[in-house]
This record gives C-alpha cells, sequence and structure tokens, in this order.
C-alpha cells in the first residue's frame, strides 16, 4: 500500500517529444520562447554583415519551417532545429561588403555575397548525400567520431562566452570599462533563468518556459531601474528605449535582393565564403547529437519509443544545404541550426516540432510586422547578457554529455590529443585574435583576415582522426586498460 502511494506521489515527467502538438496558447507561447532565444544572435548577425535585419528574421523563419517539413516528409518525424544567421561568416562577407556595424550593405553587395551562401548550402548538400550513400552514422562517427563533433561543441559554446559577458557588462553599448547597472540586470536574469529552470520543472506547463520567465524578469527588472532612476534623478538610465517602438511602419515589406552569378567576382566568393561550410558542418552534427541525446532521454523518461535523430545526419545536412540556399537567393545570412535555442529545449524540456514551426511563423510575423519587431528590440543588452551566460554555458556543457554518452575514452592519448587541438586552436583563436580569425600569413585574397579559428579547430582535428584512422598504432589501448575512477578504485578497497 505504501509503495503505491509513493508511485501515486511521484511527479508526472512534464515534456513534448519532436512530434507532440501543445495546445494552441501554449504552442503560441514556447514558439515565442524559442524566437525570443534566437532574435538576438540573429539581429547581430545581420547587422554586423550588413543585412536588412527584417528581412534576415523573416527569410530565416521561413527557411526553418523548410527544413522541419522537409524532416516531416522525409521521416515521418520532426527533427527539432531552428535555424538562425550564422557567425561563421562574419568576416568573410563583411571583406566584401565593407560595411561597419550597424550599416546595410549596397544591393550589389548583397547580391555577390549571396552567391557564397548558395554555395555553402551545395557543400551542405553533396556532404550529406555522401554520408547517407556511404552507411549514415556509422561513416560520420569514421569521419567526425564523438571526439570531434563534442569538442567542436564545447569550443562554440566557451568561445561565446566573451560575447555574453560584453552584452552582461555593457561593453558591447559603448561602456569601456563596463556598467555596474548591466551587470546587475544581467545578474538577476541569468539567476531568475537558472532558479526557473531547475525549481519549476516538473511543475507543469510553466516549467517548459523558464527562459521566457527570465526574459520577462529581467524586462520588468530594467524598467523599474529606469523608473527609479528617473523619479530620484529626473533622467532614465536608458535601459529600456521606448522611442523604437513605432519607429517603423506597421506593416513593412522585407528587402528582398537576388543573387548575381554572372559578377566578375562570383567565382571568388564562392570560394572565399563558401568555403566556410567547413565551419557548419561539425556545428550542425554536433547539435543534432545533443537534441538527439536529450530527446531519447525524454522518451525513456516518458515511457515512449526513442527517435534515434542521430541516425540523421545526412539528412539533416541536406536540410542544413536548402536552408543555405534558401537565404542565398531571398538576401539573408546564410545559416545553422542554433546551439541556443537547443540549450533552450534541454533546459525547458521542449522538443516539439509544431512549437518550431510557430517559431518560424513567429519570426516572419516579425519581419512584416514593425511594432512587433520594435519591441523585442527594447529588451536591454544586459538581459540578453545575462541569458547568454545561461545559454552559451549550456552549448559547452552539452558537448561535454556527448562525449560522456558515447563513451569517449579520455585516457587514449589519440583522443586526448584531438581534442586538445580542436580546444587550444578553437577557443584560443576565437577570443585572441579579432573577430576570432587566426593571422597566417601568405593566404592572399582567399583568406584576407587570416583563417576562422573554430573551422580550423575543426579540420584540424578531423585530419589528426584522418590520420589515425589510416595509420593505426601497434598497440591499441583497450577498455581493460583504462584508469578507474577515484569512485571505482575507492569501491575496490585499494
Amino acid at each position: 500500500m505504501a509503495k503505491k502511494k509513493e508511485q501515486d506521489t511521484k511527479p508526472a515527467v512534464i515534456g513534448y517529444l519532436p512530434d507532440d502538438v501543445p495546445p494552441l496558447g501554449k504552442l503560441v507561447l514556447l514558439g515565442f520562447q524559442h524566437v525570443l532565444t534566437m532574435f538576438p544572435a540573429t539581429v547581430l548577425a545581420a547587422m554586423l554583415m550588413g543585412f536588412h535585419v527584417s528581412t534576415t528574421l523573416a527569410v530565416t523563419g521561413f527557411a526553418t519551417i523548410v527544413a522541419l517539413i522537409g524532416s516531416k516528409l522525409a521521416l515521418g518525424k520532426f527533427i527539432p532545429l531552428y535555424y538562425g544567421a550564422s557567425f561563421s561568416y562574419i568576416t568573410a562577407v563583411v571583406a566584401f561588403t565593407g560595411v561597419s556595424f550597424g550599416e546595410v550593405a549596397s544591393d550589389e553587395a548583397l547580391s555577390l555575397v549571396q552567391v557564397g551562401f548558395i554555395a555553402t548550402g551545395v557543400i551542405n548538400i553533396l556532404v550529406g548525400l555522401l554520408i547517407r550513400r556511404a552507411g549514415g552514422k556509422k561513416f560520420l562517427d569514421t569521419l567526425l567520431p564523438p571526439i570531434v563533433t563534442g569538442s567542436v561543441a564545447c569550443v562554440i559554446g566557451v568561445a561565446l562566452a566573451a560575447t555574453a559577458l560584453s552584452q552582461a557588462s555593457g561593453v558591447s553599448d559603448g561602456f569601456a570599462g563596463g556598467s555596474g547597472v548591466y551587470w546587475t540586470v544581467a545578474m538577476v536574469t541569468m539567476i531568475s533563468a537558472i532558479l526557473y529552470s531547475v525549481y519549476l520543472q516538473g511543475k507543469g506547463f510553466i516549467g517548459l518556459l523558464p527562459i521566457l520567465l527570465a526574459a520577462v524578469t529581467g524586462y520588468v527588472f530594467s524598467i523599474a531601474l529606469d523608473q527609479i532612476s528617473y523619479l530620484t534623478s529626473g533622467a532614465t538610465l536608458g535601459l529600456v528605449d521606448f522611442s523604437r517602438i513605432n519607429a517603423a511602419d506597421v506593416i513593412r515589406t522585407p528587402h528582398i535582393t537576388l543573387p548575381n552569378f554572372s559578377h566578375p567576382d562570383a567565382l571568388t566568393v564562392i570560394i572565399g565564403v563558401g568555403i566556410m561550410a567547413i565551419a557548419t558542418i561539425p556545428e550542425s552534427t554536433a547539435h543534432l547529437y545533443q537534441i538527439s541525446l536529450y530527446v531519447d532521454h525524454l522518451a525513456d523518461e516518458l515511457g515512449r519509443p526513442k527517435y534515434g535523430l542521430s541516425r540523421y545526419i545526412g539528412l539533416n545536412l541536406v536540410l542544413d544545404g536548402i536552408n543555405d540556399i534558401i537565404n542565398g537567393f531571398l538576401g539573408s545570412p546564410a545559416g545553422t541550426n542554433y546551439g541556443e535555442n537547443n540549450s533552450l529545449m534541454v533546459i525547458s524540456r521542449n522538443y516539439s516540432g509544431p512549437a518550431l514551426l510557430m517559431a518560424g511563423f513567429i519570426a516572419i510575423l516579425l519581419g512584416f510586422f514593425g511594432p512587433l519587431s520594435d519591441l523585442v528590440s527594447t529588451i536591454p543588452t544586459a538581459v540578453t547578457g545575462g541569458l547568454s551566460i545561461y545559454l552559451f554555458g549550456v552549448i559547452g556543457m552539452q558537448g561535454v554529455a556527448l562525449m560522456i554518452s558515447e563513451r569517449v575514452n579520455l585516457f587514449d592519448p589519440r583522443q586526448l590529443a584531438i581534442g586538445a587541438v580542436i580546444m587550444i586552436v578553437g577557443i584560443g583563436g576565437a577570443i585572441g585574435f579579432p573577430n576570432g580569425f587566426l593571422p597566417v600569413p601568405g593566404l592572399g585574397s582567399l583568406f584576407p583576415s587570416g583563417l576562422p579559428a573554430i573551422a580550423t579547430a575543426a579540420v584540424m582535428g578531423i585530419m589528426l582522426n584522418l590520420v589515425f584512422t589510416l595509420f593505426k598504432p601497434s598497440v591499441e589501448r583497450s577498455e581493460a586498460t583504462k584508469v578507474l575512477s577515484v569512485s571505482e578504485q575507492t569501491s575496490t578497497g585499494d
């Protein structure tokens, strides 16, 4: 009887698997939370590369919908990923557009760069088809083993740390020495996100909205600080700028530009921008592996069949490629599936494909509806910084989780070598050099700013793995020779 009572009082498992459809009201909230998560990075990437923000929001939303529907048609189930503008292309693109932050590039420059984005799409599709034909996950594990994809995921998360802290400190908004007010707002937001994600889990639908709740908390706190400052000094702190609302027309038409394949520099941009796909392929692979791991864990908890999404990495890369081609044809930066939204799904336990479709529709609305976009743009940088500290950190930790789940043997010197090189080159290059480009001389016009650190780290890891695969050492380190963990040693009594 006591056992039955214990089972009755056990909290129900709350969460949505990829094909689950939440009720409409919840669907809208979950979709908006996804948009809120992707919005800062996608808008920032567009502004850094000189693309129209409204166009980027609308087109990336549309491309996400196409990718989701594509997975559903091909597999009968959703691959739950959101596609936003990628930071991997920034320096390569700026070399052709020549814009400064916030400037919009000319239509001629955008049309030229779009040719490069289409090239990245073609590369992704070809690699995806090769993987599908050559054996799927087994082939990919040989080409991109977990030590590579897991390490790249860690690098991506840690490399974004400076961006998160720059936003949280106010440095990104022009406070050279940082701002105590920004830090206060960021910490309130970050702590709120952590507390909501930990203590609201299992508390029903509200437990699926930790990031949205934290953003609202930080936003309201910022407004309160502005009002207190106004009452005491006659001036606000400028955290929330309501003057941005209704600054544009209620309905705006996204600015569409078409790729110019006949441009004299078309071949140069195909090489200079297209080759950046090498950065997004391992990133996309790592993201799919991560989300597959957590989706299957939730399915286990719910007592439902596992999805095994990691088996479909070839299709996922094809969908990535289609996504880039859509962006390239309509005038939006090339995209990637967002680790931020993966983190959100892991934190909230919401992997619903329909919720991501809703997010895509909301993003399209943002591109067309001026006031809605303006309202979201009033979210203080300090709030996004506080959220980013948590979200970007989760990206890095998911890489660790991936390596643990795949039983990567870090006592094997080959695995250590691959991971070590990826970590140092990727993280060191991303945070130690301007725009994350390694200053390698003699690269000419192909890489005028140097080699992209994360892409270079991934390639070096892939090449090391290839060498170790082709030239195996005479002595293999077996599972039996692995060093026992501290807990295992303690349990043996030695």
